[in-house]
């Protein structure tokens, strides 16, 4: 398995530095700003100059280019896999079910030497969780499901995936890899502290949230954010909400606001949002954040254990929350990555709407929020 960051050479084509099969790699991930997704030639030109390659990405605020961030530019990278297959597949999200596009996926890439799939969707029209309930209901919860939801900055205006070059809103894309060679290792952390009182959800459907304690959840959001309230829902980024079942509290999830209906005084979110659960408020602080980065890239040398600690690729899925709060110190973060893994682990990645990977409390994936995730890649030789 090899990894190469790519670069454009003066003449516009892109470039790899690896003299291991240079010109042949297995994946191509690309992430960047919507807009340029949108506009650029790019991601067509290197599905032309990669033309075996399978090619994957989705839009972001920042993207990550080993160990740098980057707000207006794209960061591609090629990865080349010695003995394992790989499968793409796509599905259109629905507004009424998104496990529909879940379980379209799940029946694309389930096989019985199915080991691990990587998951990118559109940011904005999509419930999350959901989205990963249907894949794990086709491919079983055995299948360590990991990737993330697309982002746009603050702005929370348009999401794209990426395959094969084009760019399309709506969309879900996912990859499946295959056989006995590939270890993958996951890790997950927050790293938000909890403040004010505990409340119960008391009437929601799906992602969206309607009250908490029989009072508009909304309300609740103005009260806290006081003058920031005028920008929701970008405000709510730096004031996620921590949910969990009162029968299962060792298995709290974290929601992310992607819009508000004033109206309705209605709040969605990126995943369920179930009635019964308890949530409460959540805020950050740099130095928590930074220990919570350490912390998953603990989680994910564990996880894949210690023959292949020194795994040849990690992708990484921060929250666009994370990035808005930490501003140009986010790199520190990534940093703190770094040194848990190793420098001779490549880093990819992107700012996100919504993280998956399986949980630190268990094996079966779901959709994170506030959360740094990380999928370490190695093969067996």
């Amino acid at each position: 398995m090899w990894v190469s960051k790519l670069g454009v050479d003066a003449d516009g084509a892109w470039r790899t530095d690896t003299p291991s099969k240079p010109d042949d790699p297995s994946l191509v991930l690309v992430f960047g700003p919507t807009d340029l997704l949108r506009t650029s030639q790019a991601p067509a030109q290197l599905a032309s100059q990669f033309p075996g390659a399978i090619h994957l990405g989705c839009s972001t605020g920042t993207a990550l280019h080993g160990l740098s961030l980057h707000d207006d530019a794209l960061s591609a990278t090629a990865i080349g896999f010695a003995s394992t297959p790989l499968k793409l597949a796509t599905a259109q999200l629905t507004s009424s079910d998104s496990s529909l596009a879940g379980r379209s996926l799940g029946e694309k890439l389930a096989a019985p030497d199915l080991a691990a799939i990587f998951v990118l969707s559109d940011g904005l029209g999509v419930n999350g969780s959901a989205l990963v309930a249907g894949i794990a209901e086709t491919c079983g919860e055995h299948v360590a499901i990991s990737g993330g939801l697309a982002g746009d900055g603050a702005r929370f205006t348009d999401t794209l995936v990426t395959v094969g070059g084009a760019s399309a809103s709506g969309m879900v894309a996912a990859v499946g890899f295959y056989g006995s060679s590939i270890r993958v290792g996951h890790g997950s952390a927050g790293g938000w502290d909890e403040f004010g009182p505990v409340r119960q959800i008391t009437r929601s459907s799906g992602n969206v949230l309607s009250e908490l304690e029989g009072k508009p959840a909304l309300e609740l959001y103005e009260r806290y954010l006081g003058e920031e309230a005028a920008d929701l829902p970008a405000s709510a980024l730096f004031y996620p909400l921590k949910i969990w079942n009162p029968d299962r509290p060792e298995e709290a999830v974290v929601r992310t606001v992607l819009s508000i209906d004033r109206a309705s005084r209605t709040m969605t979110f990126a995943g369920d949002i179930p009635e019964g659960w308890n949530a409460r408020l959540m805020r950050g602080s740099l130095d928590r954040l930074m220990d919570g980065a350490a912390e998953a890239a603990r989680h994910a040398r564990e996880s894949i254990g210690a023959a292949h600690a020194d795994a040849s690729l990690c992708l990484l899925v921060s929250c666009v929350g994370r990035r808005l709060l930490m501003g140009q110190r986010a790199e520190e973060e990534i940093d703190a990555v770094s040194q848990v893994l190793g420098a001779s682990t490549p880093i990819a990645g992107f700012y996100s709407y919504g993280e998956i990977a399986p949980s630190s409390a268990g094996n079966v994936s779901t959709l994170h929020n506030q959360t740094m995730t990380l999928t370490l890649f190695a093969e067996t030789s």
